[in-house]
């Protein structure tokens, strides 16, 4: 494989999250992620004690809480996370509550990303903005937030919304970002310049479901 390629493929989450994802699609994803090293899978939370058994230490795991729509409650969030961990996961995507941004309520989304990120412990902690739904006001309010609550990563997208990465958004967040937070593309990442775009950009990790179906592709042309 050329180097680009594996440089490209080592940061992203071979991700599945379609609601009729079967154990078999599953078990696909995380054979092709050791195949070719990527990040981690990212999967459906009722997966990960069945992918951590068949993978064991060989790749990491990564989940979602509060997935899509961001709109359980924080005790709920920290229950699923809690579960997540305990069957195996490594790494957490929560998607924070939409509506609370809106309204202007940043300390009770503070209250919320720090509430999951004391559960996460030593496991990545992603924070999903759905930057799609988001004034510019609003993304700049949340890097700030994400920042002071420690979460590891701010991840622009759940790829179930009305549309997913914008190299603007990840442009913006690396300039209001704290230094410790990574940035994560998700969403609409269609072509392997995408992927390069988004990197060359700021991204540290990419979300996708097609970049190893896009460089199988890529080497059959050498």
């Amino acid at each position: 494989m050329r180097e680009e390629f594996k440089e490209i493929l080592s940061k992203a989450d071979h991700t599945l999250l379609a609601q009729t994802a079967t154990w078999e699609e599953i078990k696909k994803i995380c054979e092709e992620g050791m195949e070719y090293s990527i990040a981690s899978v990212c999967i459906p939370p009722c997966y990960v004690k069945q992918a951590k058994n068949f993978i064991k230490d060989n790749l990491k795991i990564c989940t979602v809480i509060g997935f899509p729509n961001g709109n359980t409650t924080t005790a709920v969030k920290v229950f699923e996370t809690e579960d997540a961990i305990k069957n195996g996961a490594d790494e957490i995507d929560m998607v924070i509550s939409i509506g609370e941004v809106k309204a202007g309520n940043y300390d009770t989304v503070l209250e919320e990303i720090k509430a999951v990120k004391k559960v996460c412990q030593d496991k990545i902690l992603k924070v999903i903005i759905e930057a799609c739904l988001l004034t510019t006001e609003e993304k700049i309010r949340m890097c700030q937030v994400i920042t002071e609550a420690g979460a590891d990563f701010i991840k622009t997208s759940t790829g179930f919304s009305s549309s997913g990465a914008t190299r603007e958004d990840v442009s913006l967040f690396v300039k209001h970002v704290g230094e410790n937070i990574k940035i994560k593309a998700a969403g609409g990442i269609n072509s392997l310049d995408d992927a390069k775009d988004f990197l060359e950009l700021g991204a540290s990790r990419l979300g996708t479901s097609r970049l190893i179906r896009l460089v199988k592709n890529e080497e059959k042309l050498y």
